[in-house]
């Protein structure tokens, strides 16, 4: 042994080794497949052939007998073609088996079969001469009887063939057996020729190598774990060195790419809110256009007044310069915009009233995380049920310590069923790749999902409550904040 490692390199061994491997086997495979094969066509024939001789055993005992008794009682024309097409077709099918048949007496039963079924089709040609010709029905009801005792004895045949190819089938099924049993026995043989070729190998491999790919494999474990941090160290063996430096390099790199794409990410779902708020804006604003134009027409124009200031400072919050942090007192200020101009719109069935603690009006906040609660308690809610509805908005601390915020939207309106909340809440969990899909409850997803991107685990996002026919609670808690990024703690 000493002397092949002397005069072989590792890599001519490994080389040499796994091509005897790969040798011995594709011996199996080799054999598998020919034996496969030939026992896979030897089963379609046989299943084919047995196919075959039911479907034309059928149209020979008892289709033509009965399309025969059809015309000799009248009930259709003889002139049709369809005897004859039954008849084509068993010799179709004839000759089809008898391509396929390797056993020669299986072949001689299909020979008589031929010349049953020909004396078949001369005996029908022979019905149909002698009906045109105006024989008497007895005499064509003799004739039927004699095609008839030619069908059996063509039926009895085509049994008689069934039973030998089943015979076959078996035969075959003998040959598998004793194929598998070979074929396993070649397996144990290649399977132990190989156990001694890898140990060989593995004697082969000096520590020199297998010491460095254990100190690396132990590094990839880490790095598999989270431990970005972890490097190895660098081995004595030079062919090795490369790869170690590569894969320290590979774990500093991932390390800058993750904290890269984290980055990246939050950019990016910062960007994908602001389009998705971009895209729940269009139907209100056009509502409230309609609204002052109606208002407009009607020559109301302390409402038209009234509306336009509201909507403008709506827009003004709205836009915000661009920025996403505002103060508390400016989302209110955007609410009673909104509800101002609801309330116009539904003043026959919207109320509301907005309660707030003053301390928390300087606290920043991220915009428009209230409008589409509000928006919801009146489309879902308020909407919803008969008669007037009553919205409140409530913001007050949400602790003892003064250190968070709870920002409610309470309203009298139809609420959810038990099932729908649930839905509801699975829905605002799962989100969908398509948010579209989420049909009613896009805004509340919207504001859910922007809360958990600012704030992360500092808040559970949309909490609701609700119950069918009482009206729904709905409300999140965040962290006070004087200053973008800064919590008052």
């Amino acid at each position: 042994m000493k002397h092949l490692l002397a005069t072989h390199s590792l890599k001519k061994t490994l080389q040499y080794s796994f091509m005897f491997l790969i040798g011995i086997m594709i011996i199996p495979t080799i054999y598998s497949i020919v034996v496969t094969q030939v026992h896979t066509q030897q089963y379609d024939n046989i299943i084919t052939n047995v196919s075959n001789a039911n479907r034309i055993n059928q149209i020979a005992k008892n289709d033509i007998p009965n399309e025969l008794w059809e015309i000799v009682c009248g009930k259709q024309e003889y002139f049709s073609t369809t005897p004859y097409t039954m008849v084509k077709s068993i010799f179709t099918g004839l000759n089809e088996m008898q391509h396929n048949t390797i056993n020669q007496e299986n072949k001689q039963k299909l020979d008589v079969a031929f010349r049953t079924c020909t004396t078949l089709q001369r005996n029908i040609e022979m019905l149909e001469t002698q009906m045109k010709e105006g024989s008497t029905v007895t005499q064509n009801e003799t004739l039927l009887d004699e095609i008839r005792t030619i069908s059996a004895l063509f039926s009895d045949i085509m049994q008689d063939f069934i039973l030998s190819e089943i015979e076959s089938a078996n035969e075959t099924n003998l040959s598998i057996k004793k194929s598998t049993i070979n074929l396993t026995l070649l397996q144990i043989i290649i399977v132990l020729f190989s156990f001694a070729i890898c140990l060989n190998s593995y004697f082969t491999i000096s520590k020199s190598v297998r010491n460095p790919i254990a100190d690396m494999e132990k590094l990839s474990s880490e790095i598999a774990q989270g431990n970005l941090a972890a490097r190895t160290n660098l081995p004595e063996t030079e062919e090795m060195i490369p790869l170690a430096k590569n894969m320290n390099q590979m774990a500093e790199q991932i390390d800058i790419l993750i904290k890269k794409n984290i980055e990246e990410q939050k950019n990016f779902q910062k960007a994908e809110m602001k389009a998705l708020q971009a895209q729940i804006t269009p139907h209100f604003l056009y509502n409230t256009f309609d609204t002052i134009i109606w208002l407009a027409e009607q020559e109301e124009t302390e409402e038209v007044v009234k509306i336009t200031k509201a909507f403008s400072n709506f827009l003004r919050i709205s836009l915000s310069r661009g920025h996403e942090w505002i103060t508390v007192a400016q989302e209110l200020d955007h609410i009673r915009n909104y509800l101002t101009i609801q309330k116009i719109r539904y003043a026959d069935i919207l109320n509301y009233e907005i309660n707030v603690n003053e301390e928390l009006t300087e606290f920043k906040t991220i915009k428009l995380t209230l409008q589409p609660l509000v928006e919801n308690a009146i489309y879902h809610g308020i909407k919803n049920k008969r008669g007037r509805g009553h919205l409140k908005v409530t913001v007050d601390y949400a602790d003892e310590q003064k250190t968070s915020i709870r920002f409610r939207v309470n309203d009298d309106g139809a609420g959810f069923t038990e099932e729908r909340l649930e839905e509801v809440q699975k829905e605002l969990e799962s989100g969908s790749e398509d948010a579209e899909k989420l049909s009613s409850v896009y805004g509340l997803y919207n504001v859910h999902k922007k809360l958990k991107l600012y704030y992360g685990d500092k808040t559970q996002g949309l909490q609701i409550e609700s119950e069918q026919g009482k009206g729904s609670s709905i409300s999140f808690v965040t962290p006070c904040i004087s200053e973008y990024g800064e919590e008052d703690v």
